[in-house]
């Protein structure tokens, strides 16, 4: 089993000291995902794993899993799919987070390999990720009041010949021909042995995880399983894991937060996870009895994404006794300084930002649990790897290490980084001799903390959720009218970052915002892709070499949003505002008030504080 510090790392020279105690291997003896589970059974098997939560009521009797009972689940579901799908098969599967998840997702890497598939991507994307992996099994969420699912599976199943539809519904729904009732099959395997040999292991593909677009050609990032455990180590040593913890699961199976840190980390520590309904913080229940749930079930590590945090501190703690609680986490999206403040005044606790990256098996950095934090900042590389910030060369390529406080380029190194794409041909440019060029622009502290400063790449992150602006450019392109179309960010105080597109018209063509924005909505086909704002302009700006020079749009947006909530909201007419490109969080936002408003700054500096741009307040 692996061998985690008794004392939390506070520093960089407590993580020097755990790389120099041990070596990786020794320090994590484990093959194989397998190797986890049978670990934590080994150690602790009546310890619930897993506490299941449907509804979140105060009288719920909430499903309980013990480790020794979630072993007996994955080898049942390996030696399933094994059985179904033959040597080292690919299961994809759409689920909500359920224990059947688990059972899927560590059964399928047991086995073979697993596709996690965000659900909620419309059935040709999600026909394309299935075709691109090879998967030949699909497990799914059967038929379900509110969520589509099930008629997405019977959708693939006609496109793709050869597919198998394995069905996890409530017991007593009525089987459909040629579909394989999950549960039934589940139990008539056994649960103390592979009947299908050794488990795939160490440098066998674990996983294949789809990133950025959802239109195109399919990004799948392999997963190994020793780039898993490296990882998952890592968020166990780093997120100061302990075997009596329980920590909130909000984030969703199908991203590499949820399986990671907030799944194979947390299991590697034998600690239990509160699964906090299917739909996690997207289920309102949940939201508004968190700290309800979070004091009944002795919650010591909470947490979510920076949109679900923030509500969460919407909703007063009343008299929920958190007394549990250690400490929050927050990833996938840069926090908002004001949201890791507000949550330290009501919880008293600090709030931890986790860093990750699909590419990098979910995790680059950490702010360390057992220090003191440092808000505003991703803390250290996670042990026996290593983040350079290194200087971008003329031709966009990556130069020498940056000194202390420049702004680089963040490069990540380490057996946590993947293999690649499972098309080589995506490589190029993102894994170049072992090093993962992560996009990310950033820069170290003289703690030798890392910091983030933007985005070297054009991705929109809303709310964690990764959006390809290709995706919006080719629909919007789709309408006759429109020469060209460009998606960027717009800066949100609660989501990060809104999809807005500028669209530049045909000679003599004509099209008001509206019929341009139910053309998006019609073509589409995620909805929160769909621009929040369509901005029709006389001419999208170029660079020399006829690209479209996003910059100068994601600064054009956030002087929109920044003049409008100022002038308008604020009553400031005379208000001048100024955006540049760069500084310490890769934007800087000036608002000058007339001498005569000197007295309305803090006003302003408060509602700008929530925003992931550097705001900059003064008076003339």
């Amino acid at each position: 089993m692996a061998h985690l510090p008794e004392i939390g790392i506070r520093n960089r020279d407590d993580i020097a000291r755990v790389e120099s105690e041990m070596a990786l291997d020794q320090r994590l003896p484990e093959r194989s995902i397998l190797d986890v589970f049978i670990g934590a059974a080994a150690r602790q098997p009546e310890r619930t794993a897993l506490t299941m939560l449907m509804t979140g009521a105060p009288d719920e009797q909430p499903r309980r899993v013990s480790y020794l009972e979630l072993l007996g689940l994955i080898r049942r579901a390996a030696n399933l799919f094994a059985t179904l799908g033959g040597p080292r098969p690919g299961v994809a599967y759409m689920l909500p987070s359920l224990v059947e998840t688990h059972a899927t997702l560590w059964g399928a890497e047991t086995a073979g390999y697993a596709v996690p598939i965000n659900f909620l991507l419309q059935p040709a994307h999600i026909a394309g990720l299935l075709k691109a992996s090879g998967a030949r099994l699909l497990v799914a969420l059967g038929p379900h009041p509110v969520l589509d699912i099930w008629q997405k599976a019977l959708a693939l199943r006609d496109e793709i010949p050869g597919l198998k539809l394995l069905r996890v519904a409530p017991p007593g729904t009525p089987l459909e021909e040629g579909v394989i009732d999950f549960h039934t099959a589940l139990m008539a395997q056994p649960d103390d042995r592979l009947v299908f040999g050794e488990p795939a292991r160490d440098d066998d593909v674990a996983a294949y995880f789809h990133t950025g677009g959802t239109t195109g050609a399919p990004k799948l990032v392999s997963h190994t399983h020793r780039s898993q455990l490296v990882a998952a180590l890592g968020g166990a040593i780093l997120g100061d894991m302990r075997p009596t913890d329980t920590l909130t699961a909000t984030l969703p199976l199908f991203h590499v937060g949820g399986t990671i840190f907030c799944g194979l980390s947390a299991f590697m520590a034998g600690m239990g996870l509160l699964v906090m309904s299917p739909g996690g913080l997207r289920n309102p229940a949940m939201v508004q009895g968190f700290w309800r749930l979070a004091s009944q079930y002795r919650a010591t590590l909470v947490g979510g994404v920076p949109t679900s945090v923030g509500a969460l501190l919407d909703v007063p703690l009343a008299d929920a006794d958190i007394s549990a609680v250690r400490a929050g986490f927050c990833g996938a999206a840069s926090l908002p300084a004001a949201v890791g403040e507000r949550f330290r005044q009501i919880t008293r606790r600090g709030l931890f930002e986790v860093y990750g990256m699909t590419e990098a098996s979910g995790l680059i950095a950490i702010d360390a649990v057992g220090g003191s934090g440092g808000i505003g900042s991703v803390g250290w590389a996670l042990p026996y790897t290593s983040v350079v910030v290194r200087r971008l060369e003329a031709g966009r390529g990556l130069g020498p290490a940056c000194e202390t406080g420049e702004v680089g380029v963040i490069t990540v190194a380490g057996p946590h980084v993947s293999p690649g794409y499972r098309d080589p041909e995506h490589d190029k440019g993102v894994f170049e001799g072992g090093v993962l060029n992560s996009g990310d622009l950033g820069y170290t502290d003289a703690d030798g903390r890392i910091r983030i400063a933007g985005r070297a790449k054009d991705l929109i992150i809303r709310s964690g959720h990764n959006i390809d602006p290709l995706m919006i450019e080719n629909a919007m392109a789709s309408h006759p009218a429109v020469m060209l179309a460009a998606a960027v960010g717009m800066p949100c105080a609660y989501a990060g970052e809104l999809p807005v597109c500028y669209v530049a018209l045909r000679p003599g063509a004509s099209a008001t915002e509206e019929e341009l924005r139910e053309h998006a909505e019609r073509t589409i086909g995620e909805r929160p892709a769909w621009p929040k704002q369509i901005h029709v302009v006389e001419a999208i700006p170029l660079t020399s070499v006829g690209k479209i020079y996003k910059p100068q749009l994601r600064c054009d947006a956030a002087l929109r949003l920044v003049t409008s909530l100022v002038r308008e909201q604020l009553r400031l007419p005379d208000a001048q505002v100024q955006v540049a490109e760069g500084g310490r969080r890769g934007m800087t936002v000036s608002v000058t008030l007339p001498e005569t408003a000197r007295e309305s700054i803090p006003q302003v500096e408060q509602a700008l504080a929530g925003y992931l741009f550097e705001a900059r307040v003064a008076s003339r």
